[in-house]
């Protein structure tokens, strides 16, 4: 299993910029009053046909030529039902694809939320061209990082692979999420 949601973040935005995805939206949303957290990806890459979004949980299927197994999206569905959540896959072909899970926000077993700032950095760094936006909303307070906003001043996206520029990232994304978890999380 991944180890935590910024693992699972990683794992199906690879996925998005494998399918050719330009722009890439993660989400993070918490409310206690419900007791709920979901997460959510979404990417405008290939998008893929119902057949494949079927097979896409299915630990023995993808469509990766590297390795015969793709587990990370098989492990979050797993994680958010074992949570008392949900998980789906919405996508369409030539659109994209809207990945969500929830789970239970006090369930002991829900998976911790792990390093945000860490994950845009890699992100960030090894897909440059693609934009990134990271959204986290924890009851209405919210923390938005967007890599379009960064570029407008950066001016090359081939900047985001220098290691400044990439501690830049990371610390910026670790305070905003800090600061509207406000220990909730």
């Amino acid at each position: 299993m991944l180890d935590d949601l910024s693992h699972h973040f990683l794992d199906i935005a690879e996925n998005g910029v494998n399918a050719g995805a330009r722009t890439v939206e993660l989400g993070l949303h918490a409310d206690s009053g419900l007791d709920v957290l979901r997460i959510r990806v979404r990417d405008d890459g290939r998008g893929m046909s119902p057949e494949v979004v079927s097979r896409a949980v299915d630990p023995f299927y993808t469509t990766r030529t590297t390795r015969r197994v793709g587990l990370g999206l098989p492990f979050l569905k797993q994680s958010a039902e074992l949570c008392d959540g949900a998980f789906r896959i919405d996508s369409k072909v030539g659109e994209g694809t809207l990945t969500e899970a929830s789970f239970r926000l006090s369930h002991i077993d829900r998976p911790p939320i792990g390093d945000l700032g860490s994950t845009m950095m890699v992100l960030l760094s090894g897909h440059p061209e693609v934009r990134w936006r990271l959204e986290v909303d924890v009851d209405g307070r919210i923390f938005t990082f967007d890599s379009r906003e960064v570029l407008e001043v950066l001016e090359d996206p081939e900047l985001f692979k220098t290691p400044d520029v990439c501690l830049w990232v990371r610390d910026t994304v670790r305070q905003g999420v800090e600061e509207v978890l406000g220990g909730l999380i």
